[in-house]
């Protein structure tokens, strides 16, 4: 029997999958995002090693799609292009935030980091980011979340939008 593997995944600049069975099913190929017009990538962009796609079983037949876009590589460990992108945008908020002082909006960008990450820091951070958040107004924490909600590790998520 042969040995489970990593498929390749392909997946644009913002996040959004063209295909995680990039090996097996090279006619899914692009090289733009149909979904929103941005280059494509297959391979970490700091060390070159292959975005892990599915996992495959021979003889076993998954059903549904459940993959998940990774956030960091696994061979170097730095974030993907799309997390670094919607953290500078997150940080960027930041920074025209009116509710905050200069020194909230500091916290507020230091809490960014720790809350993709599920580390022991994870749940102070979420804490801290949902505090200043809603110190900051409802608008703003919209906004927040939409950046946000699709790269914040699953504790963060639970602490800070509890439904």
């Amino acid at each position: 029997m042969s040995s489970s593997y990593y498929e390749t995944a392909q997946i644009c600049m913002n996040g959004h999958v063209v295909t995680s069975r990039l090996n097996s099913y090279p006619v899914h190929s692009q090289k733009f995002c149909d979904k929103c017009g941005a280059v494509t990538i297959q391979t970490c962009q700091n060390c070159n090693s292959a975005i892990r796609g599915d996992y495959v079983v021979p003889g076993y037949i998954g059903i549904g799609d459940s993959y998940i876009v990774p956030s960091f590589c696994h061979n170097c460990g730095k974030p993907y292009p799309w997390i670094a992108t919607r953290l500078k945008a997150a940080r960027e908020l930041s920074d025209e935030l009116d509710g905050l002082n200069p020194s909230e909006r500091e916290q507020l960008k230091k809490s960014l980091d720790d809350i993709v990450t599920d580390t022991p820091q994870t749940a102070v951070a979420a804490l801290k980011f949902k505090r200043l958040v809603a110190k900051a107004g409802i608008a703003a924490a919209g906004v927040l979340k939409d950046i946000l909600v699709d790269i914040v590790s699953e504790t963060a998520k639970k602490l800070i939008w509890p439904t």
